[in-house]
């Protein structure tokens, strides 16, 4: 059966890229439009329960909502699956999908933090939750090994933001974290991911890191270049 999917977003949104990455990686032919999540529509109060993205409108009818759900219905529509088929690897892959959003949320209260010492407080906290990855990663170059899979589409957008917090704030969360490094690397290095974001993305993330007045705004550095990064 053919879906016609349309996927809500805001031009910024690691959750929402997280079913960009998937939909590129499997081929999925989808439309896409961005809303500004503080000026919401009135229609899509009315489709999205939580009033959050990513939201996909299937159909024109049905509407899936959180990123984890979304791309499980992707991976369903268009085989072969992007979760392992035994049951117990398939189970902690979804665990460690979750433990991406714990990531995602420490990574925006560093960004966000107003001061030194809570900028501290949760780089720390984010370099010891990257350390517990360290710890779980094999050879590579993917989460699970040579196949890419939901688990690194879940983590890509973390990579992405970092990859930027290395460039325009020196941070450093990997320096000591070689596989993590590397997988971060094989992560930026696909099409899928490189594709999955504005092209104006790396101008906007550091707008939005300047608009909060948090403390990373303090390193952010002057010379660093505003347009995005192929690569690692």
């Amino acid at each position: 059966m053919d879906y016609k999917l349309k996927l809500i977003s805001f031009k910024l949104c690691p959750y929402v890229q997280r079913s960009v990455i998937t939909l590129l990686q499997k081929q999925v032919p989808f439309e896409i439009e961005y809303i500004d999540l503080g000026h919401k529509p009135e229609w899509f109060t009315a489709l999205s329960p939580l009033g959050k993205v990513p939201v996909l409108l299937v159909n024109e009818q049905a509407v899936i909502f959180e990123s984890a759900v979304i791309n499980e219905f992707i991976s369903e529509i268009s085989p072969p699956s992007l979760l392992p088929e035994d049951p117990v690897c398939r189970a902690h892959n979804r665990a460690w999908i979750e433990y991406s959003s714990y990531i995602l949320n420490t990574a925006f209260r560093m960004e966000t933090a107003p001061n030194e010492a809570a900028f501290n407080e949760y780089r720390d906290r984010l370099h010891k939750q990257l350390a517990q990855l360290e710890q779980r990663l094999g050879g590579g170059p993917f989460f699970n090994g040579p196949a890419f899979s939901l688990i690194d589409a879940s983590f890509a957008p973390f990579f992405m933001r970092l990859e930027l917090y290395n460039r325009i704030a020196s941070t450093r969360l990997t320096r000591d974290l070689p596989r993590v490094r590397s997988w971060s690397c094989a992560l930026l290095a696909e099409p899928a991911v490189k594709d999955s974001v504005v092209p104006e993305y790396a101008a906007l993330y550091r707008n939005f890191l300047t608009e909060r007045s948090g403390y990373i705004h303090h390193l952010l550095d002057p010379e660093a270049p505003s347009s995005n990064h192929r690569g690692n």
